[in-house]
C-alpha cells in the first residue's frame, strides 16, 4: 500500500514534505514538481503527451501550488473571513483534500456533496449546508451526520427544517440590495426580500429554531464589488430586526461567493473589509465566512484536448477536438465564460512546441458531439493544426467538468487529472505551515 504521495521533477526543483501531500485525494498519487526556471504546466503537459503516446482523451493538470498561493492570498487580504469552499464549483477530490489540509471548510448544497466532503475526513462542523431549498430526505441526512448549519429564505423551508432537523442552526439568505452585474445573478432565484425579513425571522423564532445569522451572494463571475459593502449593510439591518423581535443575538455573517483571483479579488476584499469595519466593528464574537468557489478552482486547472478532425474552407480552418460544450466547455453556456487556448506541438512547426511566429488563420473549434451547438471557438486565430495535435486551455477549473454530461457517449468522467506543484523552493513548504 502506498502511504505517501510520490514525486517526480521537471527542471531542477526540490520538493520538501508538505501536509497537502498526505491529504485525502492527494495521498498515494504522483505529484510532479515543476522548477521555477525550467518547468511550467505547459512543459508538463508536453512531457505527458510524449510519455503517453496512447493518450486518447482530454485531461487536466491541477497545480497544487496555485491553490496554496490562493489560500495565502485569501488569508492576507481577508484575514477575518473563514473560507468555506463551494463544492459545486469543482468537486475534484484532490482539490478538496488540498483545501481541507490548508484549513478550508466547505459549502455543500446537496446530500452527495456532503457525503463527498465527509469521505475525505472533514468533520461535520466544517460544513455549511448552503442551499435555501432542500429536499426532506437531504435534510434528514444532514441531521443524521451532524451537519448543523443551513440556509433558508421561505416559511416552507422553516417547516421542513423544524420537522426533520430541529437542532439545526439557520442563516437567513437575503437578496442583495444592489445588482452587482455578475454573469450569474443568483438573486433571481434565492434570497428574502427586505419586506419579507421580519415575518421570516418571527416564523423561525416561533418554530423554536435558532437563527444565528445572515447569508447573501452577490452573484458569480465578476461584477461590481461594491455590492459586497451594500449587502453587508443589509445583513446588519437583519441583525437589528432580530434584536427588536427579542431573538437570541446573531453571531454569523456569510458573505457568499462571487470572488475571482487577480485584481477583482483585491477590489472585492477591499469592499468586504470596509463593510465589515463599518457595520460590524462593534459586534463581538461575530464569525464571518465566505463561499469562494471560482477563486480557488479556476486558475488551478489547465485542460489539454486533442484535435480529432479537420476541414479547410478557403482561409478558414475548422477543427474538432475531444472535449466540448457538453463536457468541460459547458461553462461557455451555463457560466457565460470565454475560453482561450494555445496550440501544443502543432505539426505545422514541430521543432517549436509552442508554435510561435507562424502564420495564423481564422479558426473554428468544434466539440466532439453531433450537435452543431457544440462549438467552442469561432474566428479564433490559430496556426494550422493537424489531427492528433493538442490545444491547451488555461483557467478551466470553475464550473467545467462539474456540470458536464455524458451526451453522445462522451463522458467527463473519462477526463483524468494529473497533479503538479509549480515553482517549489527549498524550505518554502516547511515554513509555510
Amino acid at each position: 500500500m502506498v502511504v505517501e504521495a510520490s514525486f517526480q521533477t521537471i527542471g531542477t526543483g526540490t520538493l520538501n514534505f508538505n501536509p497537502i501531500f498526505n491529504a485525502p485525494g492527494v495521498k498515494g498519487k504522483l505529484v510532479t514538481a515543476l522548477s521555477e526556471n525550467e518547468g511550467t504546466v505547459y512543459d508538463f503537459i508536453l512531457s505527458l503527451i510524449h510519455q503517453k503516446p496512447q493518450l486518447d482523451s482530454p485531461f487536466v493538470v491541477l497545480d497544487l501550488r496555485v491553490v496554496v498561493g490562493l489560500m495565502e492570498n485569501w488569508s492576507t487580504n481577508l484575514p477575518t473571513v473563514q473560507p468555506f469552499y463551494a463544492v459545486k464549483c469543482n468537486p475534484n477530490p484532490s482539490l478538496l483534500g488540498t483545501l481541507a489540509a490548508l484549513g478550508s471548510s466547505f459549502d455543500c448544497a446537496s446530500k452527495a456533496e456532503i457525503e463527498l466532503v465527509l469521505s475525505l475526513g472533514v468533520t461535520p462542523n466544517r460544513i455549511v449546508y448552503a442551499n435555501p431549498c432542500k429536499s426532506e430526505s437531504h435534510i434528514k441526512y444532514a441531521a443524521s451526520v451532524g451537519v448543523n448549519v443551513t440556509t433558508f429564505d421561505s416559511k416552507e423551508e422553516i417547516q421542513k427544517i423544524r420537522k426533520w432537523h430541529p437542532k439545526c442552526e439557520l442563516l437567513l439568505r437575503i437578496k442583495p440590495p444592489q445588482d452587482s452585474g455578475a454573469r450569474v445573478p443568483l438573486g433571481l432565484k434565492y434570497g428574502a426580500l427586505e419586506e419579507e425579513i421580519p415575518d421570516l425571522l418571527e416564523s423561525a423564532h416561533n418554530s423554536d429554531l435558532n437563527v444565528i445569522g445572515v447569508s447573501f451572494h452577490i452573484g458569480s463571475g465578476g461584477g461590481d464589488s461594491r455590492a459586497y459593502h451594500e449587502a453587508i449593510a443589509a445583513a446588519k439591518t437583519v441583525f437589528e430586526v432580530a434584536s427588536r423581535l427579542g431573538m437570541a443575538r446573531m453571531k454569523m455573517v456569510d458573505i457568499g461567493g462571487g470572488f475571482s483571483s487577480g485584481t477583482q479579488f483585491d477590489d472585492a476584499a477591499f469592499h468586504v473589509n470596509e463593510g465589515l469595519r463599518e457595520y460590524f466593528k462593534n459586534e463581538e464574537g461575530i464569525v464571518v465566512i465566505g463561499e469562494p468557489g471560482r477563486y480557488f478552482a479556476e486558475s488551478a486547472f489547465t485542460l489539454a484536448s486533442k484535435v480529432i478532425g479537420k476541414r479547410v474552407r478557403g482561409e478558414v480552418m475548422e477543427y474538432w477536438i475531444d472535449d466540448g460544450i457538453y463536457g468541460s466547455m459547458n461553462c461557455i453556456l451555463y457560466d457565460s465564460q470565454t475560453v482561450t487556448c494555445a496550440p501544443l506541438a502543432c505539426s505545422s512547426k514541430p521543432e517549436d512546441p509552442r508554435c510561435r511566429e507562424v502564420k495564423t488563420y481564422s479558426s473554428t473549434v468544434f466539440g466532439p458531439t453531433c450537435d452543431s451547438l457544440d462549438t467552442v471557438l469561432r474566428d479564433y486565430l490559430l496556426p494550422e493544426l493537424q489531427v492528433n495535435d493538442w490545444l491547451v486551455f488555461p483557467n478551466m477549473g470553475a464550473y467545467t467538468t462539474a456540470s458536464g454530461s455524458n451526451f453522445n457517449g462522451f463522458s467527463t468522467s473519462d477526463i483524468e487529472t494529473y497533479l503538479a506543484y509549480s515553482t517549489p523552493i527549498v524550505g518554502e513548504l516547511q515554513t509555510m505551515f
